[in-house]
């Protein structure tokens, strides 16, 4: 499990900027709190980045549908909802690809609509 108890000032710097990215904050809190590669329980993560339980989970599920995050359900002794442990399914270095490279393609739009724009007012 993560031995993360809390953000340092470098997790808001990265924070900061994968939020100027477009990345939504609790998106961004949450992948940092999962960059060391180590398995960490829901309960964990709202407790580091100071989010709701349901914020986390829909994060998750977002997280989920991009590939980056795994889950695992650990079942709790007795009755009760399984525990969630989430886990980076890809090393943090290639998550920041994945961001860069929707960045570039963002750059490339824009230059092309300009590009049609000065066409159009010639």
């Amino acid at each position: 499990m993560s031995a993360k108890t809390a953000l340092t000032k470098k997790d808001e710097a990265i924070i900061n900027h994968l939020v100027n990215t477009g990345m939504s904050k609790n998106m961004a809190k949450t992948i940092v709190v999962l960059a060391d590669g180590k398995e960490t329980i829901s309960v964990t993560i709202e407790g580091i980045t100071a989010l709701r339980q349901p914020e986390v989970s829909i994060v998750m599920q977002d997280l989920r549908v991009k590939k980056w995050v795994k889950k695992r359900d650990i079942k709790k002794e007795g009755k009760g909802r399984p525990v969630h442990a989430y886990k980076l399914a890809m090393p943090f270095v290639k998550i920041i690809e994945a961001v860069e490279k929707e960045e570039e393609k963002k750059v490339k739009e824009i230059q092309s609509n300009i590009e049609k724009l000065k066409k159009l007012v010639k």
